[in-house]
């Protein structure tokens, strides 16, 4: 496989050389692979040597970690069963993948294939696009954004409370969006990274908590939110619409993020790198976007349950207003 992907605001080139696992990462990017892009920002390759990479005379960084000279080597990064060398000082960076799982990491290949493809794909496609992403002072946020008739939200929600359904009602009548799940931001503008949909309903692979995987049928590379939109469920308005404290929406929107399980494994892979290498925050900038973001929007909470398009709601609001 040799090819190209726009995500998160960044240009990734892909080689990989392993049959399955470039069937895995095709799967993953739902149709936005591509074999001509522009200047990549990040390399991935996935090489078939069963092989450790070399690491003589490198420091020590942590258990199971070496660096030297803007370069770093994670075995068995976020337990995926892939070893991982970043090198940070050419442009664009460069981070190689070897499949080298431990005893542990096999049998759970076998028996939670569905987590093992989600987490195979954060490791080999996502997170090296959000480090990449996080270089630029951009965060990665658990939201998302949707330009309707006239308003462009930004949707924020625990797992679970219903954005990725509103989402689906959304499109079908006419909207596009930056993703399901997880986006980068800078404050101002919203990119979306490239994965699957997992709602319910027939068809698509299965995955946790009974849902099915399908794409994302109209997505918005970047948008620019109006608003941040606090999605609410188990009330008693569905539908309703009320303002939000900037500080509440702000608080929401950083603790969904931190809370959310596509990220979980994130904080230490960017941790990791961003030691190993000197690029990049060790800590993404998420409170402060989340902040910039709620100070200078509207915020508003909605309870979701009710169908009525988001633009008839927000037109509701305005002429209430």
């Amino acid at each position: 496989m040799r090819a190209f992907l726009d995500t998160a605001g960044e240009g990734l080139a892909i080689e990989c050389a392993v049959p399955w696992v470039a069937e895995l990462i095709s799967e993953g990017t739902v149709g936005a692979l591509r074999t001509t892009g522009g200047t990549p920002t990040v390399r991935v390759s996935v090489e078939a040597d069963p092989r450790p990479f070399p690491v003589r005379g490198w420091e020590v960084l942590a258990r199971g970690a070496w660096r030297r000279r803007g370069e770093v080597v994670l075995e068995n990064v976020c337990t995926s069963g892939f070893d991982v060398h970043a090198r940070a000082g050419a442009q664009p960076a460069e981070l190689t993948f070897r499949w080298r799982p431990p005893a542990r990491e096999r049998a759970a290949t076998l028996l939670l294939r569905s987590r093992f493809h989600l987490l195979a794909r954060a490791v080999l496609v996502q997170y090296p696009a959000l480090w990449a992403a996080g270089a630029c002072g951009r965060a990665p946020l658990h939201a998302s954004a949707v330009a309707t008739r006239g308003a462009t939200p930004l949707l924020v929600a625990q797992s679970g409370v219903g954005r990725s359904t509103l989402l689906v009602h959304e499109v079908r009548d006419g909207a596009c969006a930056t993703g399901d799940n997880l986006a980068v931001c800078d404050g101002d503008t919203v990119w979306g990274l490239v994965e699957p949909m997992r709602v319910d309903g027939p068809g698509g692979r299965r995955m946790p908590h009974g849902r099915r995987e399908r794409p994302l049928p109209a997505r918005a590379t970047a948008l620019m939110p109006d608003s941040v939109v606090v999605l609410r469920r188990g009330t008693s308005e569905p539908g309703a619409v009320r303002a939000c404290d900037a500080d509440a929406a702000a608080a929401a929107l950083i603790a969904g993020t931190y809370m959310a399980g596509e990220l979980r494994r994130y904080w230490s892979f960017a941790a990791a790198l961003a030691a190993g290498t000197r690029v990049g925050p060790p800590h993404p900038p998420v409170v402060d976007v989340a902040r910039r973001l709620a100070s200078r929007l509207p915020c508003r909470t909605l309870d979701v349950g009710g169908r009525a398009p988001l633009a008839e709601l927000f037109d509701t609001v305005e002429v209430a207003a």
